[in-house]
């Protein structure tokens, strides 16, 4: 896949995620891009390690694991915010 493949894949994933994270009206299209291309990362390792496919190009599934790492990334990224939030109180 190449470069463009991947900044739509990540474009896709990232809005996706952020809305099912809630963090859309927060997020612009470079941030769902980056979001997206890094969780496509973290989803591809994730899904091999229990033993599935990761990315195999541009399709549905590839769409799903980016969006599933996505949202892994999202969710660490929020629970950092807040510890940083907290231990600053």
């Amino acid at each position: 896949m190449g470069i463009i493949g991947w900044i739509v894949l990540g474009a896709i994933a990232g809005w996706v995620a952020s809305i099912i994270m809630k963090k859309n009206a927060q997020m612009g299209a470079f941030s769902n891009i980056i979001v997206g291309i890094i969780g496509a990362m973290i989803g591809g390792f994730l899904f091999n390690i229990i033993g599935g496919t990761g990315i195999t190009g541009f399709n549905a599934w590839s769409i799903l694991v980016a969006i599933a790492g996505a949202v892994v990334l999202l969710w660490i990224i929020n629970a950092l915010s807040k510890y940083k939030s907290k231990s600053h109180e």
